[in-house]
This record gives C-alpha cells, structure tokens and sequence, in this order.
C-alpha cells in the first residue's frame, strides 16, 4: 500500500483485470499491481491470457477488500487495480508524425463523453490506427477513458492537442453533408475527423479539412454514437474501398 501511495501522483490507474492484462501486453511500466484475491486473478490470466501470467505473478500483491476499495472510486468486479508510468508525450508525438504512416490518426474534436473517448481507442488499438487526438478539454488519459478503453492506451499513441498541431496529413472529417464515404479510399496517411457527439465539427477543425466524407444513414436516423462511427470508418479504411 505504501508503493501504491508514492507511486499515485502521476500515475495511470489500471482498472480492473483487463486494463491490467492490455498494459502489460504493450509494454507498460506497471510498478504497482493489487488484487482482493490473487489465486483468483492468476486463474483468470491463466484462462484468458496466459501470455501476461508469469509477469502477473511477479507483480500481484493480494490485499484486503477494504484497502482495496478504499483506493477506488468505483472497485472493478474483478478485485484488481495497478498503476503504469504514462508513456512520454515526446514518444506518442513522434508516433504520431511519423511518416509514411500504415494506418490513419483518430482525430475527436471537442468530445464530451469520457466513456465514448474511451471506447474509441479501444477501437483504434484493434484496428492498429497509428493513434487517437482529442481536442478541446477533455483529458483523454482520465481514469473513465482508460476504463473505457481497457488499458489499451498502451497499444497506440493517444495525446490531447489543438487543432492548429494536428499531424501533417489529409484531413476526411465525417460530416452529414459530405461525400458518401463508400466511394471514398481513406489513405494511411489520413486523418479521420469525428466531432463533438452535441455540436460536430468545430470551425478550426472543418477549416482544416480536405475532404468531407459521410456514413450512410438510413432517413430521419439523427446521428450514430460515436464510437460506432469511428468504428464503421476505420472498417472501411482497412478494408481498402475504393
């Protein structure tokens, strides 16, 4: 307990097994890892990851459940919590300007919902995206966010920045208005742009845009939740239409 409060200040919170089990998978710095009951979570790694259970073993100190919650706004079913070193914004900056680029940058302009950002780099994680940005105010490192995207903030480059330091690269901003995105390619080097789940696009973002692109939607369908948009265009993207 007395690692777990030196380590804290400036620390990421791992959340639950699954946060846990991504972190370490991608090479987090984990100093840190607890569980009401350690036998328990070694089985679960050894069923759902046995990848991840020798290094689990070394780190795993079971403690009480009460010292457990003590430490956590809201305790994860699965009794265990850890705390990784976040990765330097030099490294995730150098990620993300990277050129050429294999896959697109998930840019969120303005976004409100914590859970929402958290799902979307979970989805950029699984389509190997090169990394997620968010502007505005929103902290996409905020423990919801991590929460949401099951520690997988250790398998891309996720960074807040403003719209005037985006990455170099063509910008296709999804707007109702814009081009049917299934007779669109979106390169690898693009820029998918999503914005505020309330308001869209902000101005400086749509200034900035190359190309606006649409989702198809059935008539009198408002709107997709974010997520599910980022979703439908990164699948288009991978599967390379033309």
């Amino acid at each position: 307990m007395r690692l777990w409060h030196r380590e804290a200040g400036g620390a990421v919170l791992l959340d639950g097994f699954h946060a846990l089990k991504h972190a370490l998978r991608f090479g987090a710095r984990v100093p840190v890892a607890l569980a009401t009951d350690r036998a328990a979570a070694l089985a679960l790694a050894e069923e759902l990851a046995p990848d991840v259970r020798e290094g689990l073993a070394a780190l795993l100190t079971e403690v009480p459940e009460s010292s457990y919650r003590a430490l956590l706004a809201r305790p994860h079913p699965t009794g265990v919590a850890a705390l990784a070193g976040r990765p330097a914004r030099e490294t995730n900056l150098r990620a993300l300007a990277h050129a050429p680029r294999r896959a697109p940058v998930v840019v969120l302009d303005n976004p409100r919902n914590l859970g929402n950002a958290g799902a979307v780099i979970r989805l950029a994680a699984g389509f190997g995206a090169t990394g997620v940005v968010t502007t505005g105010t929103l902290d996409p490192w905020h423990p919801t966010v991590v929460r949401g995207g099951a520690g997988l903030h250790f398998a891309t480059a996720v960074e807040r920045m403003d719209v005037a330091d985006l990455p170099e690269g063509p910008v296709y901003a999804l707007d109702p208005e814009g081009e049917d995105i299934r007779r669109v390619r979106l390169p690898d080097e693009a820029l998918l742009a999503f914005g505020s789940e309330r308001s869209g696009l902000s101005p400086e973002l749509r200034a900035r845009a190359d190309r606006l692109v649409a989702l198809p939607m059935r008539p009198q369908v408002s709107s997709y939740n974010l997520a599910t948009s980022v979703g439908m265009a990164l699948f288009h993207w991978s599967a390379g239409a033309v």
